[in-house]
């Protein structure tokens, strides 16, 4: 197991890094796709997919929407000069307030199909997937310098991730939360936010600031404290997605990704992170 792992995660870090580096119209592609089908995992784990059918019509709605949002963001962006904020907002609030409009305009017309609850549910996973991961687009299209400043993502999700782990077989006593995930300790938790903070100062002194122009310098304080509240927001994230499944009964949100389940299992922090980022950027930096 720990072998298809490491395999898998190995493959994932190579991948992100190829995706993530050519930006544009492939970064989007990916993203709309890990947007579709952690929808899809959550409607599934949550109730909204009903057993009778591969698909229903909420789900058909949010694949629908998520699509289009993906497409307007992207035009908008591509479009528009870098660290327009606007045009970026605009997009994420049509996107929201369209979604919802629509998922309204099939729990009325189908009605009584849908509880409401699975129409609330339905709304849910679309903010929750396709809408907060495709932040991760937003810093690396939208701002500049993005592709130095999207990692900071990853550093401050997947990298406590590891730091916590570490810190946690060496010193772990304390439980952190013994019913969403036993294994998680205190003391693993307090490494990761020291973890995060440390790689983001690491990142900062020695990639961002050398590599871009002289007028953007991100501050190393600032810079750390980002760190260090991702991780922390990164771990709250990551036993959301937990509780979740605790909720539902289900072991895994799927079994794409070998090893570690499906794209909600494995980008459960990153989900929460990449929205974080991209407003404490907004904040240190006065965009």
């Amino acid at each position: 197991m720990f072998r298809t792992r490491l395999i898998s995660g190995i493959i994932l870090v190579f991948l992100a890094f190829v995706v993530l580096w050519a930006g544009g119209w492939l970064l989007t592609a990916a993203l709309c796709a890990i947007s579709l089908i952690g929808y899809y995992e959550l409607t599934k784990a949550t109730g909204v997919h009903t057993a009778e059918k591969k698909m229903n019509g909420l789900e058909r709605s949010g694949f629908v929407m998520t699509v289009v949002y993906y497409a307007g963001l992207s035009v908008s962006i591509l479009n528009s000069e870098v660290d327009d904020i606007g045009a970026i907002y605009r997009v994420l609030a049509m996107g929201i307030v369209l979604s919802l409009i629509v998922f309204m305009f099939v729990y009325v017309f189908s009605f009584p199909r849908y509880k409401a609850g699975q129409v609330m549910t339905a709304f849910f996973a679309f903010v929750y997937a396709p809408v907060l991961i495709s932040f991760l687009y937003m810093i690396r299209m939208g701002l500049d310098h993005g592709i130095y400043l999207v990692w900071l993502v990853f550093l401050c999700s997947w990298g406590s991730d590891t730091c916590a782990y570490a810190v946690g077989v060496l010193f772990g006593r304390h439980k952190m939360a013994p019913k969403l995930s036993p294994k998680k300790s205190v003391e693993g938790g307090i490494g990761g936010v020291a973890g995060a903070a440390l790689l983001f100062g690491l990142y900062t002194y020695f990639v961002i600031n050398p590599f871009t122009a002289q007028q953007f310098q991100l501050n190393l304080g600032g810079a750390m404290c980002l760190g260090a509240v991702g991780a922390l927001v990164s771990m709250v994230g990551d036993l959301a997605a937990s509780a979740i499944k605790r909720d539902n009964e289900i072991k895994d949100y799927g079994k794409l990704i070998p090893g570690h389940g499906g794209i909600m299992d494995r980008f459960d922090s990153v989900i929460i992170a990449a929205p974080l980022v991209f407003f404490g950027l907004a904040l240190i930096v006065g965009i």
